[in-house]
């Protein structure tokens, strides 16, 4: 009998008074075996160290679930090369069988979840303070976990990305940008770490941009409650009258305009009493960069009442009532909402912003902003430096080097007297043009 033909292949039939499969030669070691009930299946016969070797091919029949002559006589070449090369074909498919199990085994251990782990880990040592790495965490918990946190990150495709992130694009679209832009971090560090291949389904220009609309088209800008600047006197007097470690970081936040953080996180070494100057180091500070605050003498006047807490230079100058540790930013929360109690029912709070809405530490530096732009004449650039404010547009951040700390001096200096003021006294220095932030 010559070689089989594919006519022949499904032609053939299981050959009565036979208790045994019968094979049929095609060539070359390649078998066609017809069990009972005319089960037909692909064989390569060989010998290998002196010993004969079966290796099955795959049920006779056509795709998808049989193989066709053809594809038996390319399997049974295949095998014939490792042969000729002194590899046992049966060995290297087990190794290659193995080897797609251990594959598949990572894979399914690889999660979006250990991909973000495995980036936090690398990225730990580069965070500017821990409450970053924690903000990370906490996002991708909150919205991306329950819905592909378990999934293998190499199988993560555009449609998921989207699940996570279109009931939140348009509900909380400012927090929905950062997940975007987090996840599509940590798909990146997965490619790097040969995680996963191909494009990022996260990533926005050219594609998530043609899903979604742009953040800026659905992003609220919902300002900080900030009371208005001519009732800074009234509450600086009312918040002097409150003890506590609290209200005098709140005293000190207000006459630098500075952020709660850079001032609950402040030592004493960042001091320089005789130049009367703070200098915030970059890794405190939002933009990176170190800021020098010049030190009005109301602010000075804050430090002198605190400093008899001061141990060393590396002490906290607004320690909590645990030894060194920072004030929580709830803490000076705290201060103004107790400020707030005591009101009748339904009625607005007595520290409140023009809508009506009761203010809050950080709201304190628009106070200070609209105070400058409205009565002070320094101009915009000296304010924008008192407040730490990165320069966006580029060509002129190139040019302004010099954080303009002498020119800053009477502008606190002002303040500290603003703040020292009763309603009655508010006096207009210079008009100009009211600038918004």
């Amino acid at each position: 009998m010559g070689k089989l033909s594919a006519v022949m292949v499904k032609a053939i039939k299981f050959p009565g008074g036979k208790a045994r499969p019968v094979r049929f030669l095609d060539g070359e070691g390649l078998y066609l075996q017809v069990a009972p009930g005319d089960t037909k299946s692909w064989l390569f016969r060989y010998t290998m160290n002196g010993k004969a070797r079966e290796m099955g091919l795959g049920s006779a029949g056509d795709p998808p679930d049989g193989v066709p002559l053809a594809k038996a006589r390319i399997l049974a070449g295949e095998a014939r090369a490792r042969l000729r090369q002194g590899v046992d074909p049966i060995g290297n498919r087990q190794a290659e069988r193995q080897a797609k199990a251990l594959a598949e085994a990572e894979a399914a251990e690889r999660t979006f979840k250990a991909a973000t782990e495995a980036l936090l880990e690398s990225k730990q040592s580069g965070w500017r303070n821990a409450k970053h790495g924690a903000q990370w965490s906490a996002t991708l918990e909150a919205y991306v976990y329950p819905i592909i946190g378990d999934m293998p990150v190499a199988a993560i495709g555009t449609n998921d990305v989207l699940n996570v992130l279109r009931p939140i694009w348009e509900r909380v679209p400012e927090t929905a940008s950062r997940v975007r832009q987090r996840m599509e971090a940590v798909l990146d560090a997965a490619r790097v770490k040969g995680w996963r291949e191909g494009e990022n389904p996260a990533r926005w220009k050219g594609h998530l941009a043609g899903a979604l609309p742009a953040p800026a088209k659905v992003k609220r800008v919902q300002h900080r409650p900030a009371l208005p600047w001519e009732q800074i006197g009234a509450f600086m007097a009312a918040l002097g009258a409150r003890e506590g470690i609290a209200s005098q970081a709140l005293r000190f936040v207000i006459l630098t305009a500075a952020r709660t953080g850079e001032v609950r996180g402040m030592r004493w070494r960042e001091v320089d009493l005789d130049g009367t100057v703070w200098v915030v180091p970059g890794d405190r500070m939002k933009a990176a960069k170190t800021h020098r605050v010049p030190l009005s003498p109301a602010a000075l006047a804050i430090l002198d009442a605190v400093r008899p807490l001061m141990r060393t230079q590396d002490d906290l100058v607004f320690p909590s009532v645990r030894k060194n540790v920072p004030l929580s930013d709830m803490a000076l929360s705290e201060v103004v909402r107790r400020m707030n109690e005591g009101g009748e029912t339904g009625a607005p709070p007595r520290w409140r912003d023009a809508e009506c809405r009761a203010i809050v530490p950080h709201g304190f530096r628009s106070t200070f902003r609209d105070w400058a732009g409205e009565t002070r004449p320094e101009g915009r650039e000296v304010v924008e430096r008192a407040l730490a404010h990165t320069i966006k547009d580029k060509a002129e951040a190139a040019y302004a080097r010099s954080d303009l700390l002498e020119k800053r001096r009477p502008l606190m200096d002002a303040w500290g007297e603003q703040c020292a003021r009763g309603p009655a006294e508010v006096v207009m220095l210079a008009a100009g043009p009211r600038s918004i932030d």
